[in-house]
């Protein structure tokens, strides 16, 4: 039974990985891809916010 639930496991991941190589898509364990430069604007600016929330936690002036 466990042989049968390993093997189905395995012939399903197969499928997956043949599905992706057909439709040429990135494998779910690769690199994402860079963000564009307005997501990157905005994590930096959600950076600059957590960072000085932290330094008013800490009660620090900046």
């Amino acid at each position: 039974m466990v042989t049968a639930a390993g093997l189905s496991g395995w012939r399903g991941w197969l499928t997956l990985k043949q599905q992706e190589l057909g439709r040429g898509a990135q494998p779910l364990d690769a690199a994402p891809a860079q963000p564009s430069a307005g997501a990157r604007i905005e994590m930096a600016d959600l950076k600059e916010r957590i960072r000085k929330l932290e330094a008013i936690a800490a009660g620090v002036d900046l």
